[in-house]
Parts: C-alpha cells; structure tokens; sequence
C-alpha cells in the first residue's frame, strides 16, 4: 500500500472512513462485529489511516474503531473529529469550537477510542462563533502536551485555512472530493498545495452512487440520509448516471470495477491526496484496496475528467453535519 505525507504525517493514500459504520447509512450499527473485521483486514491489508468523529453515532463509531485497534494502536494513524456537539450545553448539538468544548471534547475521544492521543485531530465545521485564531491556538497547547499529534480542518474555506495556518501548521484540510463532487479544484486544492497542507478527500465513491449499486432512488432504504440527498432524486438521477455509465465504461476496459476506477481516478491527482472510502463489508474493503494497484491511462483519465458535474447540491440544506 502505497504512503503519502499530509503536511508531515504519513499515511497510506487509502485510508477507511468508519463512519457508516454506526450512523447515517441504512443498517449502520446493525453488525459491529462485521464492522470490526473490517476494520482489522484494513490493518492487515497495510492500511493504517483510520477515520472517525464524535458525532458519528454519536460517539459509538469511536467506540466501535476503538475495540477494533486494541491492542493494534501502534499499526494506526487514528483520525477524528470535535465541532459538532456543544458539551457546554449537554452535549447539544451544534458548532462549538471553543477552548472549553475542544478539551472536553477530546478528553472523550481519548476514552471511547483507548488511546493517550490523537493522530491528526480535524475541526470537524467551522464554527462561525469562536475565530478560527482561538481554535487553533486552543488546538496547539494540546499538541504541546501531546494530546494530540497533528491538526486538521474540515469543508474549510480558503480565508479560515490562511488564517489558521498563521497560528499552527496545518496537516490535512478533509472536503468532499470524487467524480460528481470537484469543487475543491478551483481553490482549495491549489491554496492546500502552496501553504503545504494535505488533502483528505471524504466519500470518492460519491456515497456509493459512483459503484453504479443506485440506479434509482427506490434502491435507497427507509431512514438511510440519501434519501433525502438532492444528487439521489429522481428529477436529478438520470443526469447523475450519465458520470456512472462513464465510470463503468473505464472500468471494463481496464480490468477494474467501478469503484476501483473512482478511486484511481482520485488518487491520480496528486501525490499528497489521500481517499477515505467507507464500507462496513470486509469483500468491498478488498475490493477498494485493490485500488492502489490500478493505474488508468492518461486517455482514460481524460475520458473521466470530461464527464459532467453533478445535478443538485451536496446536501439537502447545504449546512453538511456528517460526511
């Protein structure tokens, strides 16, 4: 599995994002102990890039990831989040990045997960009522008492990302990045790139729409958050499955699946962009992994890079919580 370094932290370029493992997606928590055998092949398949949240759950994917790593901690690069939920005002949720609420936050995160520190610790959101300076000032005294060993933001703009890289160095900015979701290219790629910041990108797979396993909305389940997803209706899914019928023509001629392909097609990016696709399956987690081994031709990525942007927004209300 091939390593990346995110402003000084080295990972594999393949990491797995556990999130659906206990919140968001149909049949999250409904089967922890496929869950930790994911989690345990991507250890023995040489992964070592593992990420998490807080809110994910709330709190019991941590939990989850941190039974999983016992006894393995050494073997991982432990990601997670704070931003989300207020333990100021009991645990509410909502932005709160305060001094206050980071402590008690992480001091959380350290139990649920088993650990004396954090890897790299995101921002999960911006919250726009404590300046970012704060923030990460907050988040710099914990790296100073090694509580924590790199910092992250999160869906962060180009103005916060300077901002707190004049505080503290910055090891990764995660947003979301795949074929139906190329935002990140006009700006934030190229700032990340010149302040030397990694990039993490979150759902390559498009939250799985990219696999071709949607073809119409009655394919999503009752309470799985796609459902309410503007990319995942109907009035939007035709033109969406015009980038998926593009991805499963690569995919034939080069001998990958379409998953496979999506991936490739994010880590051909750059050397200093990582992926974190999700699964809670041990077949697909091989499947994914195998995606560090294929190679696309420069027709091939063109042929990709040509294929049209998404209909509808990234998130019903545009205010994303989860990833």
């Amino acid at each position: 599995m091939k390593h990346i370094s995110l402003g000084g932290l080295d990972v594999t370029r393949l990491g797995l994002g556990c999130m659906g493992m206990s919140a968001f997606y149909a049949g999250a928590g409904s089967d922890d102990a496929e869950s930790v055998r994911t989690i345990r092949r991507a250890l023995d398949l040489g992964i070592t890039f593992l990420d998490t949240a807080e809110i994910y759950g709330p709190y019991t994917n941590e939990e989850l990831v941190g039974r999983a790593i016992a006894g393995r901690r050494d073997e991982v690069v432990v990601a997670t989040k704070f931003g989300n939920i207020s333990h100021r005002r009991g645990g509410e949720r909502g932005y709160d990045s305060s001094p206050e609420n980071i402590r008690a936050a992480l001091e959380g995160s350290l139990r649920r997960l088993g650990t004396g520190h954090v890897d790299l610790y995101y921002q999960h959101r911006v919250d726009p009522g404590t300046p970012i300076e704060e923030t990460v000032g907050a988040l710099a005294e914990l790296v100073q008492e090694g509580k924590i060993r790199h910092i992250g933001l999160s869906e962060a703009g180009p103005e916060t990302i300077r901002r707190a890289q004049a505080v503290h160095p910055i090891a990764a900015l995660q947003t979301e990045y795949s074929l139906w979701t190329r935002d990140a290219d006009a700006e934030i790629i190229p700032l990340v790139r010149e302040l030397g910041i990694g990039f993490v990108a979150y759902s390559p797979l498009g939250r799985g729409f990219l696999t071709g396993r949607f073809r119409s909305a009655s394919d999503l389940e009752a309470g799985d958050f796609r459902s309410s997803n503007p990319r995942f209706r109907e009035d939007n899914l035709a033109h969406n499955l015009r980038i998926v019928d593009e991805v499963e023509a690569v995919a034939e001629e080069s001998g990958g699946t379409p998953a496979q392909v999506a991936l490739a097609w994010v880590l051909s990016k750059g050397d200093d962009i990582a992926a974190i696709p999700g699964t809670t399956r041990v077949q697909r987690l091989e499947e994914n992994a195998a995606a560090d081994g294929l190679e696309l031709s420069a027709g091939q990525l063109a042929r990709l890079d040509g294929v049209p942007a998404a209909a509808g927004d990234r998130y019903a209300d545009m205010t994303p919580i989860g990833r």
